[in-house]
């Protein structure tokens, strides 16, 4: 075998999902359990990936075995929309969206200008992530270049996976957080030429909505993408009904909130559009056509009380879906929480999101809603060696339910609705161990 003197092995309970799927009857019969298995790595990818009996013999006697079984080894978590300058402004009290940026999220934003605080603040942000499993995220800046630069270089120091990119908002913000339509083009061409595809990070085209750009800002967006086509674009779309008149205040000759975005050709593959609550059937119909993706965030949704996320729509539509925790409005960066406010939010439109959709959205669906599942997502070979263990059995009421739990489908839902940091045992980027719980 290659590589044998970085050769890894990693014994455990291996869960993923084989294939992307385009309905939720299809993920059980995609899902691989594999009980008492082995994964072996090397130069940060899976070079083998099957059963502990078939593959120990691949194992040279030099190398130590992480052993992991008790535990579940999974696909690292994908966040496909969280905002790092709000980390320091979760659980601000008492406001929608609107109100909610002004009184909260402008003022705390401003802080990003000084690249030290913006330094100390994706340092805090990473240690967050990984102690909650998430491996991969599409993660909004501020208005200033600092605080991208910040956020990629602490990520390109463990090599992770990260898209994201610098906010572009030139009205309708505090005259200090604004930048104008030609230099929100000049310092993300910048940062796109310094971070686009540098090692594992790639770059976001960030309009904050379509009402904190002019229309001048979001031809300068087109342009972007027209120069980069293989950049991303990521904002925000239907959160709030205040918001969406708003919109149509702002843009009278545009047909709806999506058209404004789609005229500026933001629309198409790897372009996020987060939330999308309140969508007219026209913008479901575009989503679909343009390939573009949604970002469902349950936590800030309900936390904001924007509203619900019509997942079963977005299947039917055959519109690509992944799960955002959204910090700062959403209250936690762990995944399993989300899923679990996910569910409630499946249950108050009388649909019952199992435990295998839930899992599939947060690792290859996730994936997949970000162009990135020939990369990361499951344990195939050749994919980046990004996984988290879970400990099933991380607090006592965990233990009670694991014991009276039958079936996997048992077993992981448990996990998902009672699930938190505590149950993070261990992470793992690019093949290294880069979090485990004390």
């Amino acid at each position: 075998m290659t590589g044998v003197q970085n050769l890894k092995a990693v014994r455990g309970n291996f869960l993923d999902v084989t294939r992307t799927i385009s309905h939720p009857e299809e993920i059980e019969s995609a899902l691989r359990f594999i009980e008492d298995g082995l994964l072996l790595i090397s130069e940060g990818k899976v070079v083998w990936f099957g059963s502990w009996e078939e593959g120990k013999s691949r194992i040279p006697e030099t190398i130590r075995v992480r052993d992991y079984r008790g535990k579940l080894i999974v696909p690292g978590f994908i966040d496909t929309h969280i905002h790092y300058p709000q980390s320091e402004m979760v659980g601000a009290y008492g406001e929608q969206l609107l109100e909610w940026l002004n009184k909260h999220t402008f003022p705390t934003e401003r802080r990003y200008k000084d690249p030290e605080y913006a330094r100390e603040m994706a340092s805090f942000f990473l240690k967050q992530l990984l102690r909650n499993g998430t491996t991969t995220a599409l993660v909004f800046g501020t208005v200033h270049p600092e605080s991208a630069n910040a956020l990629f270089e602490a990520a390109s120091n463990i090599n992770m996976r990260m898209i994201a990119g610098k906010v572009m908002m030139d009205r309708n913000a505090p005259e200090w957080l604004l930048d104008d339509a030609e230099s929100s083009y000049l310092e993300s061409k910048a940062l796109i030429e310094r971070w686009h595809k540098n090692r594992r990070l790639l770059y976001a085209i960030t309009p904050r909505f379509a009402p904190t750009s002019t229309p001048e800002q979001l031809a300068m967006a087109q342009r972007l993408r027209q120069e980069y086509p293989d950049t991303w674009v990521h904002t925000h779309l239907c959160e709030n009904k205040d918001e969406i008149a708003w919109v149509k205040e702002l843009f009278p000759e545009r047909k709806n909130y999506l058209d404004v975005y789609h005229h500026y050709g933001l629309t198409g593959k790897n372009s996020v559009f987060a939330h999308c609550i309140h969508l007219e059937e026209e913008e479901w119909d575009c989503l679909h056509d343009t390939d573009s993706t949604i970002a469902f965030c349950p936590t800030s949704n309900l936390y904001l009380g924007s509203g619900l996320f019509n997942l079963q729509k977005a299947w039917r539509k055959k519109i690509k879906v992944g799960i955002g925790t959204d910090i700062g409005a959403g209250t936690t960066f762990n995944m399993l929480q989300t899923l679990n406010e996910a569910y409630k939010v499946m249950q108050l439109q009388g649909y019952r999101l199992s435990a295998y959709e839930a899992f599939y959205l947060a690792t290859l669906g996730g994936a997949h809603s970000l162009g990135l599942d020939s990369y990361i997502g499951n344990f195939d070979i050749g994919k980046e060696a990004d996984f988290v263990v879970l400990e099933p059995t991380a607090t006592p009421l965990q233990q009670l339910r694991y014991d009276n739990s039958v079936s996997l489908m048992d077993k992981l839902f448990v996990m998902i609705t009672l699930g938190d940091d505590r149950s993070i045992y261990r992470t793992y980027i690019d093949g290294q161990l880069v979090y485990e719980r004390t």
